[in-house]
C-alpha cells in the first residue's frame, strides 16, 4: 500500500524538517558517542537549550507527550476523581482512565474554547484529586481563576500544553504554571523531535520524583526510589530538537503570515474564530473556524477534499462521548465541536495556496 501523501495536496499540517545536513551533524555525534539512550549528552543538551529558550527552571524531556501526563497523574490522581474537558486530544482523557481515576467533564467556555472555570467548583466532590486542564490550541485557561479554586480545594493541577511552546501568558512561559505541565514535541507540533514531549514542573521534590518515576524507579542502577515506568527519550528524537529548535523563530513567524491571511480574507460573518486570551503571547500553532452548524462544516470539508484539501476535525468527537466514560451532557462541547474545522497552517503554505483554500470556504459559506 503506498503511504505517500499526493503530490500538491495541502494537509492540516505539515512536518517541519530541517535542512539534512543540520540533522546529520547531530547524528555524527551520536554515532562518535556510541550512546543511543538512558539520557545521552544531545537529551541534556536539548533539555538545557529549551530551558534557556523557555526560561524555565526544570524540565524534563520524554519520547512522547502522553507519559507525562500519565506520570502526573500517578502522582496526583491517587484513583479518584479528575476534574476536565471535554474538549481536548483523545489522550487527555484515556491517561485519565489508564491510571484507574474516573474523569469529571466540565463544560467548555464559548468563546477561548478551554474549560470554564466558572463550572468548576460545582463539579468538586470529596473524590476529587485534581485538576486537568488543557490550553486549547495554545490559548491559556483561566491560569487565576483555576489555581484559586486548587488552592481553596486543596487540589493539584496538571495542565495539558501539548500545543503550547513558546507561549508566553502575562510575560511568563505557559509552563511555569500549575503542579506539572506537559508539552508534546509530535512531529506534528511547532518545535518537535519527530517524537517527543517534556514535563515541567516548579517543585523540586516534585521534580525529583517524577525524575526518577521516568526511569523506572532508578536510584542508582541497583537501588529504586520506588514504582516507575520507561518515559525516556533517545539521542535520536534529541538529535531532531537540536536541529529543529534553531529554527523556531523562523517556524513561528512564517505560521502567523498564514494565519494573518486567514484572519483578513476570511467571511467571518458566517465563521468564528478562537478568541485568545488576554495577555498572551500566542504561537499560532493551530487554525480553527467555528461554523454555524455541522452541515456548513460537512459542504465545505466536501468542498476542500474534492480539491484535494485535507483539513481536520479537531477536537472530534468531544471526550464525554468516549465509549469508555461516563455520557454527560456538555452543552457548549455538544454545540461546538461537530461544527469546528483546523485549516491547513503550516511553514511553506503561499499565497495561491491560501487564496485557493480562502475561496472555496468563502463560496460555500456564502449561500448559508
Amino acid at each position: 500500500m503506498n503511504m505517500k501523501q499526493p503530490k500538491n495536496q495541502l494537509t492540516v499540517t505539515k512536518t517541519f524538517f530541517p535542512p539534512i545536513e543540520e540533522y546529520q551533524f547531530q547524528l555524527q555525534r551520536i554515532w562518535e558517542n556510541q550512546w543511543l539512550t538512558n539520557r545521552g549528552a544531545l537529551v541534556i543538551e536539548l533539555e538545557e537549550k529549551l530551558k534557556n529558550h523557555l526560561t524555565v527552571s526544570n524540565m524534563l524531556v520524554m519520547t512522547n507527550g502522553t507519559l507525562p501526563i500519565q506520570i502526573a497523574l500517578k502522582l496526583f490522581g491517587q484513583g479518584g476523581e479528575v476534574i476536565t474537558t471535554p474538549f481536548s486530544y483523545v489522550a487527555t482523557t484515556s491517561s485519565i482512565v489508564w491510571e484507574n481515576c474516573t474523569p469529571v467533564f466540565v463544560d467548555i467556555h464559548p468563546d477561548y474554547l478551554t474549560i470554564d472555570e466558572t463550572k468548576i467548583e460545582a463539579a468538586i466532590t470529596p473524590k476529587t484529586t485534581c485538576i486537568l486542564a488543557t490550553h486549547v490550541y495554545g490559548n491559556p485557561c483561566n491560569i487565576e481563576a483555576i489555581e484559586q479554586i486548587a488552592a481553596k480545594h486543596h487540589l493539584k493541577v496538571i495542565y495539558d500544553a501539548a500545543h503550547c511552546f513558546d507561549v508566553k501568558y502575562q510575560n511568563k512561559s505557559i509552563f511555569n504554571y500549575g503542579d506539572v505541565s506537559t508539552c508534546s514535541f509530535h512531529a506534528t507540533k511547532l518545535f518537535h523531535c519527530g517524537e517527543g514531549g517534556a514535563v515541567f514542573c516548579k517543585d523540586e521534590t516534585l521534580f525529583h520524583e517524577i525524575f526518577y518515576r521516568h526511569n523506572f524507579g532508578h536510584n542508582g542502577p541497583l537501588d529504586f526510589y520506588g514504582v516507575g515506568i520507561n518515559a525516556k527519550t533517545s539521542e535520536l528524537q534529541a538529535a531532531m530538537g537540536l536541529a529543529v529548535l534553531p529554527h523556531i523563530n523562523f517556524i513561528i513567524d512564517e505560521r502567523k503570515k498564514v494565519v494573518d491571511y486567514y484572519n483578513t480574507q476570511l467571511d467571518f460573518t458566517r465563521l468564528k474564530k478562537l478568541k485568545i486570551r488576554a495577555h498572551t503571547d500566542w504561537n499560532y500553532s493551530y487554525y480553527p473556524v467555528i461554523f454555524e452548524n455541522e452541515e456548513q462544516l460537512l459542504a465545505v470539508q466536501k468542498v476542500l477534499n474534492d480539491n484535494n484539501i485535507i483539513p481536520r476535525r479537531y477536537f472530534y468527537p468531544s471526550l464525554n462521548t468516549l465509549p469508555y466514560v461516563n455520557k454527560v451532557a456538555m452543552p457548549v462541547t455538544d454545540d461546538i465541536a461537530p461544527c469546528v474545522l483546523c485549516l491547513p497552517l503550516y511553514v511553506g503554505l503561499n499565497e495561491i495556496e491560501l487564496e485557493r483554500i480562502v475561496s472555496l470556504i468563502n463560496s460555500v459559506i456564502a449561500p448559508y
